[in-house]
């Protein structure tokens, strides 16, 4: 998880559902899409952004199994790399075919979020 306080922007926790490292600030999961409060808040969709978006597919060009890694890095603005995941990993038999999508999803910080909380 982040190491930003409780209570500011970029804070993160476990997500009850599906226990995967979530926004604080978040209305509904990203990955399991079940909502996490029962407010306003919770239909994020009109305030959400998404300025990147990558599909993309392959199929299996040969007679033999081929493996794949799925792996996302971020990295911040002097390229140093922020983050590394292996998303997911599988095989693909001959004339198989897979679809991969990468969205960025961006919404302004809450007020709530932006406000130092004292504990």
């Amino acid at each position: 998880m982040t190491t930003a306080r409780p209570g500011t922007a970029g804070a993160t926790r476990s997500c009850p559902h599906c226990r995967e490292t979530i926004l604080e600030s978040a209305g509904v999961c990203p990955a399991c899409r079940h909502k996490l409060r029962f407010s306003e808040s919770a239909d994020a969709t009109a305030a959400t952004s998404v300025p990147l978006r990558v599909e993309g597919s392959f199929r299996n060009p040969d007679s033999g199994a081929w493996e794949y890694s799925m792996v996302l890095t971020i990295r911040n603005e002097r390229g140093e790399e922020v983050a590394r995941k292996l998303v997911g990993v599988g095989a693909m038999q001959p004339d198989e075919q897979r679809t991969f999508t990468l969205s960025v999803e961006m919404q302004a910080a809450s007020a709530d979020s932006k406000r130092t909380r004292r504990y």
